[in-house]
């Protein structure tokens, strides 16, 4: 029987109690309750779902204390910043409470019959519907956020999905608590056991994705196991479409001009962003581009080495930030940090490494993500150099442009270089911090994620799990809610082209 425990990463010891991975009878069982449970949940009233989703909300605030508290016991993550987690997740459900009530996801469109046009059109209706149960894929660095009640879940609960979870071996002990929960509320709700469900075990969860019941699936982690997932989703008698986010390198370009304004606070900036939670957000800025001559190395070096070490969330990500160093140290100049970190546990001390952009577009791999308090300083000569470098990074969530009004670089180009490489364009700021609003594109081309037409966080993440269907010459009867002539839902739709506020 294969156990999976959580492990303080401070220490290296065991916490909590063992949990066996999911059987194979016991994964039949879920995937049967989802698959159950899909058609009347698909139909339900948005006012149920909407419910739903709040009253999980409600349920992780009431309890947010003791989820923080062991949430920092599996993680090492300090406790402040997992109270802040329950937060954000809580909120996300609520963010969809709100998508499902104001019913533009659902894209209704009404064209009425127009037997007189070439060709003549008949009653046409349009709808997107949930494809069905979702496998989502929880992630190391957000033990809530996106985990069992995260990002995707909500989401993909939002439009009628059911969920079928995938516990992360890193905080085995919280996704059971936070399953319990939603359970009880679930039954609370008076729905299907079925709504939400969890697999432990990479076996088990590798069985789920290419088991015909389930019919997409969200993933949060490495690109090398990603990549696995994704052609496994592919690979099936029935692909199905596989919603990865995956390793994402987030360039930073800093002018001459931003240089001469505010150096100081860029160096201290950029630091703080790429060492929060030891370097082990999805949006780090793992690239610094800055003019040749800047003057910053001596204020970076300062900087870095003052930061302290801090626990990596588990043994895995230390490995592979030990080989993903030694690789930059064969590429580039350390000019600091790598200070010794505390023997037991997964310690890591941050460090920053120096190259030009003329050896990144030489050899791409110099800038490839490496998971951890670790970032790379790259000098750029003038823009035809920097733009060369860009084109050989890898696609990216997010890409960062510290600019000034009067800038000496024409900003209109820097802007078309790096939108064309990232989905969110930052100016001025870090891109460590991810809000969570209708707006909001946390997605970009590959690597960082398998579908660049989609975003993981936001209210548009819902897109992901619906599919369209149209309805020719159907009677009233038996249309789906949202596209009968009484429009029983309140529903904002588009009629003959015009859209129609309820």
């Amino acid at each position: 029987m294969t156990l999976i425990q959580g492990t303080d990463p401070r220490t290296g010891e065991p916490v909590g109690e063992a949990y066996a991975a999911t059987t194979p009878d016991e994964l039949e069982a879920l995937l049967a309750a989802a698959a159950a449970a899909a058609p009347s949940y698909a139909a339900s009233e948005p006012c149920v779902r909407a419910g739903l989703l709040r009253a999980l909300a409600d349920r992780l605030d009431e309890n947010a204390v003791a989820l923080a508290e062991l949430g920092s016991l599996e993680s090492g993550l300090p406790l402040g910043r997992l109270t802040g987690e329950v937060g954000r997740t809580s909120g996300q459900l609520r963010l969809f409470a709100t998508v499902v009530e104001e019913g533009s996801y659902l894209e209704a469109t009404l064209d009425p019959a127009v037997p007189t046009a070439t060709p003549p059109r008949p009653d046409l209706r349009r709808v997107l519907v949930s494809l069905g149960p979702v496998l989502v894929f929880g992630a190391s660095n957000f033990p809530l956020a996106f985990s069992v009640l995260g990002g995707d879940t909500a989401s993909a609960l939002a439009c009628g999905s059911p969920v079928l979870a995938k516990v992360h071996d890193s905080h085995p002990g919280l996704s059971a608590t936070v399953l319990d929960l939603a359970a009880t509320v679930v039954a609370e709700q008076g729905l299907p056991a079925g709504v939400i469900g969890a697999v432990r075990g990479n076996d088990a969860a590798l069985t789920a994705l290419r088991d015909p019941r389930i019919k997409a699936a969200g993933f949060t982690g490495s690109t090398h196991v990603g990549r696995m997932l994704f052609d496994a989703a592919s690979s099936r008698p029935d692909p199905i479409p596989f919603f990865g986010e995956l390793g994402s390198i987030n360039p930073t370009i800093v002018t001459p001009s931003a240089v001469a304004a505010r150096g100081a606070a860029i160096v201290d900036g950029y630091v703080d962003s790429f060492t929060l939670g030891t370097g082990q957000f999805c949006t780090k800025p793992g690239l610094l581009f800055l003019p040749r001559g800047h003057g910053l190395a001596d204020a970076l070096a300062a900087r870095v080495g003052a930061a302290a070490p801090a626990p990596l969330l588990n043994a895995r990500i230390r490995t592979a930030l030990d080989d993903g160093v030694a690789a930059l140290s064969a590429a580039a100049t350390r000019l600091a940090g790598g200070e010794d970190a505390p023997a037991e546990g997964s310690w890591a001390s941050p460090s920053v490494f120096v190259t030009s952009a003329a050896t990144v577009a030489a050899d791409p791999a110099v800038a490839e993500e490496v998971f951890g308090p670790v970032s790379v300083v790259v000098e750029y000569d003038d823009l035809d150099d920097l733009a060369v470098a860009l084109r050989s990074v890898e696609g990216s969530l997010t890409a960062t442009l510290h600019v000034e009004d009067d800038d000496s670089l024409p900003l209109d180009e820097l802007v078309g270089l790096v939108a064309a490489r990232a989905g969110r364009v930052l100016f001025n700021g870090w891109p460590t911090g991810v809000a969570v609003s209708w707006a909001q594109t946390h997605g970009g081309p590959w690597p960082s994620t398998t579908s660049a037409q989609h975003t993981s966080v936001g209210a548009t993440a819902i897109r992901r799990w619906l599919r369209p269907v149209t309805f020719q010459d159907a009677p009233d009867a038996v249309l789906p809610a949202s596209l009968r002539d009484a429009n029983p839902w309140g529903l904002p739709r588009r009629l003959d082209g015009v859209l129609v506020l309820p």
